[in-house]
């Protein structure tokens, strides 16, 4: 029996072993399971988040890779990273999260950030080579946001169009051949061809170009006086190049296709901004005969002119001399042909000289007013005004700092206003809620902030010449920029309405297609 006590001992002993075992064993598993699951959660989010780190675009410089990994948004910071996240931004669908570093070493008692560290990352895949070319495409042969701002007839009818185009073109190389034969130009097969080829190249060059400068398109329903003097300065531009082949013919083909090249956009403008023109002018519905009647006038006149250089051309006068005095007499026909237009719409432009006025002097001008302040000479695609609306997050803001600072004083609005001095250009970017009426206030808020921002840089320069050149290197401190923008704040609150209002009564029709906003939306 003495064994016994030692056996059950042992047995205890054994049992205390196993069941210690088993429960390190247990806990090892469950350790084993939570590190399983902890890695499969950081797989896949590494996995969910690898675009986003292949399409990072830097403001200044690459983010550290030691940080990217751990860029997870939550509650305005990303989990287990130093970044934070200052706001997302939206265009067509494809998304960005600007994000900066916080400066623990500052001892200021608001937000600072490390400086360089200001990036945006993109939350969306490349796009596919394919799906950019065919982007590509269709900004060309489609009008802006086809098929939605079409009816559903302007498929086949273009379709058609396209048809008879073609067949027109093929047709075009076999009637210029047998016209230049006609005239004489020569009875050899093989020369004719090539002349009629020369021609007809010439004469694709020119449509290359109009179809280029289609891109344009939507520009002619809002800046066409602008870009209609523009294509009248173009046929001017042309008509030198085409009588400059009488001093080097051996260049002739480029030179004729150069000058082509310009005749034909000057062609798109003249028959693009054609119809609004004429619209301006029909009080009823009578579009049709407004059009006929002007294009009848200008034949007339064309036929006119052409009868009286076949009377000065037989007195051999000088080329160069009676050119510059054509063109002279051309182009300010174009200049008073554009400025007497009296359109109803407010553009950017026409939108400026109203609130400037009305600023300056309580009152909105008239159409005819208006219209006569526009500047043509503003043309569309040179440079941004001093007003640019709708643009990126990262053109507006150097630092994310004083997006938080100005942040809250929108809280309420549907847009941010903000001025950036290093380009010298008040900024309005929308939030995705903005519709027409927030995207015009938001335009009208950025002309006050313009006007406050003048005002401020002409109190400190008071003795300075050519301020208004200066103006675009002013650069306003952090608390004198925010003084102005909440000058702003209470100007645009107490006065839009009644801005609107006057505008309304002097006949102006506002609509912020005709300001052609950027497509970039803030997101929460």
């Amino acid at each position: 029996m003495p064994p016994l006590p030692m056996k059950l001992k042992q047995s205890s002993a054994s049992a205390s072993s196993t069941n210690q075992s088993l429960t390190t064993t247990a806990t090892s598993a469950q350790e084993a399971r939570l590190l399983v699951r902890e890695t499969l959660r950081i797989s896949a989010t590494l996995a969910s988040f690898a675009p986003s780190q292949s399409q990072a675009l830097p403001l200044d410089a690459q983010p550290p890779k030691q940080h990217l990994p751990q860029l997870l948004h939550h509650d305005q910071d990303f989990v287990g990273s130093s970044f934070r996240l200052i706001c997302c931004e939206e265009i067509d669908g494809r998304r960005w999260n600007y994000v900066a570093e916080p400066d623990s070493s500052s001892s200021s008692s608001a937000t600072t950030f490390k400086k360089g560290s200001f990036r945006a990352l993109s939350l969306h895949s490349p796009q596919p080579p394919l799906d950019g070319l065919m982007s590509f495409v269709r900004s060309y042969v489609v009008p802006e946001g086809f098929p939605d701002s079409v009816i559903p007839s302007y498929v086949p009818y273009m379709t058609w169009r396209a048809l008879k185009h073609f067949f027109g073109g093929a047709m075009g190389v076999f009637t210029t051949q047998t016209l230049l034969n006609s005239v004489g130009v020569s009875r050899n097969t093989s020369a004719s061809g090539a002349v009629a080829i020369n021609w007809i190249l010439k004469d694709g060059a020119g449509r290359v170009g109009k179809m280029l400068f289609a891109r344009q398109g939507k520009k002619f329903d809002y800046d066409l006086k602008q870009l209609r003097f523009a294509g009248d300065l173009l046929m001017e531009l042309g008509a030198g190049i085409e009588l400059a082949t009488a001093a080097v013919p051996h260049l002739f083909l480029p030179l004729a296709c150069a000058a082509n090249v310009a005749k034909n956009v000057g062609a798109v403008t003249s028959t693009s901004t054609r119809t609004p023109i004429y619209k301006a002018f029909a009080k009823g519905e009578n579009i049709g005969d407004v059009t006929a009647k002007g294009e009848c006038v200008g034949n007339i006149a064309d036929l006119l002119g052409t009868g009286l250089s076949i009377l000065i051309s037989k007195r051999n006068p000088s080329l160069i001399t009676t050119f510059a005095l054509l063109s002279c007499g051309y182009v300010l026909s174009s200049y008073q042909e554009v400025k007497s237009v009296v359109l109803h719409t407010l553009n950017r432009a026409r939108f400026g000289v109203a609130v400037d006025a009305f600023l300056k002097t309580g009152r909105v001008p008239s159409l005819l007013e208006g219209n006569l302040k526009e500047n043509v000479f503003n043309f569309p695609w040179v440079k941004d005004g001093p007003i640019v609306l709708g643009q990126r997050f990262k053109d507006a803001f150097q630092e994310p700092s004083v997006y938080l600072a100005i942040e809250p004083f929108f809280e309420k609005e549907k847009y941010v206003v903000t001025y950036n001095p290093s380009k010298g250009k008040v900024y309005a970017l929308f939030k995705d809620q903005a519709k027409s009426d927030d995207i015009l206030k938001a335009a009208y808020h950025a002309q006050v902030l313009l006007h406050f921002m003048q005002l401020s840089y002409n109190s400190q320069h008071l003795y300075q010449k050519d301020k208004k050149d200066e103006f675009l290197n002013f650069e306003p401190t952090a608390k004198d920029l925010e003084a102005c923008i909440v000058e702003s704040c209470n100007m645009v609150s107490t006065s839009y309405g009644i801005f609107k209002s006057k505008a309304k009564e002097q006949g102006w029709m506002m609509s912020e297609a005709h300001l052609n906003p950027g497509r970039a939306r803030l997101i929460k």
